[in-house]
Protein backbone atom coordinates (compact mmCIF):
# COMPACT_ATOMS: atom_id res chain seq x y z
CA UNK A 1 0.00 0.00 0.00
CA UNK A 2 2.51 2.61 1.14
CA UNK A 3 4.86 1.69 -1.71
CA UNK A 4 2.29 2.72 -4.29
CA UNK A 5 1.54 6.16 -2.89
CA UNK A 6 3.82 7.73 -5.49
CA UNK A 7 1.11 6.91 -8.06
CA UNK A 8 -1.41 9.28 -6.46
CA UNK A 9 0.16 12.58 -7.63
CA UNK A 10 0.90 11.08 -11.05
CA UNK A 11 -2.69 9.97 -11.57
CA UNK A 12 -4.15 13.21 -10.20
CA UNK A 13 -1.83 15.27 -12.40
CA UNK A 14 -2.85 13.26 -15.45
CA UNK A 15 -6.53 13.78 -14.61
CA UNK A 16 -5.93 17.50 -14.07
CA UNK A 17 -4.10 17.73 -17.40
CA UNK A 18 -6.96 15.96 -19.17
CA UNK A 19 -9.47 18.30 -17.51
CA UNK A 20 -7.50 21.33 -18.66
CA UNK A 21 -7.14 20.14 -22.26
CA UNK A 22 -10.77 19.05 -22.59
CA UNK A 23 -12.02 22.42 -21.33
CA UNK A 24 -9.62 24.46 -23.45
CA UNK A 25 -7.34 25.79 -20.69
CA UNK A 26 -3.58 26.08 -21.07
CA UNK A 27 -1.08 24.47 -18.74
CA UNK A 28 -0.08 27.94 -17.56
CA UNK A 29 -3.67 28.61 -16.47
CA UNK A 30 -3.79 25.31 -14.56
CA UNK A 31 -0.35 25.62 -12.99
CA UNK A 32 -1.74 26.40 -9.53
CA UNK A 33 -3.72 23.14 -9.61
CA UNK A 34 -0.53 21.14 -10.11
CA UNK A 35 1.04 22.91 -7.11
CA UNK A 36 -1.98 22.00 -4.99
CA UNK A 37 -1.91 18.38 -6.15
CA UNK A 38 1.76 17.92 -5.29
CA UNK A 39 1.52 19.87 -2.04
CA UNK A 40 -1.41 17.86 -0.73
CA UNK A 41 0.09 14.55 -1.87
CA UNK A 42 3.45 15.23 -0.25
CA UNK A 43 1.67 16.35 2.92
CA UNK A 44 -0.31 13.10 2.91
CA UNK A 45 2.84 11.08 2.31
CA UNK A 46 4.56 12.88 5.20
CA UNK A 47 1.60 12.17 7.46
CA UNK A 48 1.64 8.46 6.63
CA UNK A 49 5.41 8.27 7.13
CA UNK A 50 5.03 9.92 10.53
CA UNK A 51 2.23 7.54 11.53
CA UNK A 52 4.33 4.52 10.51
CA UNK A 53 7.21 5.79 12.65
CA UNK A 54 4.96 6.48 15.64
CA UNK A 55 3.18 3.15 15.55
CA UNK A 56 6.24 0.90 15.09
CA UNK A 57 6.40 -1.62 17.92
CA UNK A 58 9.13 -1.13 20.53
Amino acid sequence: MIGRLFLIPIILSLLWYLFLTVNGYSLKQGQKGFYWIFGICFGLLGFFALMIQLTQPG
